[in-house]
């Protein structure tokens, strides 16, 4: 049975580790991208894969008890309300300005 928690171990590490990658593609990708609408793709996508792995992670390294069923929950929460939340910043950037050209027509 010694393997099985050993197993458990590399297994919640991995995606552990995944999910700090993760984050670190979404953190370059933010302050790399020029259009705000890519930076708030890059900033979802990170956000809801990231938390994905990371909380997932943390449930097989802790086990099968009750804060596992609160993990699970602020998971279903954070999935529910990252896409809405970029979904409604979306929608308020493209009713307000008119598209990527016009911020580099700014610049100048």
């Amino acid at each position: 049975m010694e393997w099985f928690a050993y197993l458990r171990f590399y297994v919640g590490v991995i995606f552990l580790i995944l999910g700090l990658v993760v984050f670190l593609v979404e953190v370059i990708g933010v302050f790399k991208l020029d259009y705000v609408m890519n930076r708030m793709h890059a900033a979802g996508m990170g956000d809801t894969l990231g938390i994905g792995f990371s909380i997932l992670g943390l449930m097989i390294l802790n086990g099968w008890n009750m804060i596992t069923v609160k993990m699970i929950m602020v998971l279903v929460f954070l999935w529910f309300s990252s896409p809405v939340s970029s979904h409604l910043i979306g929608k308020l950037e493209i009713s307000t300005h008119e598209g990527p050209n016009q911020y580099e027509e700014e610049e100048r």
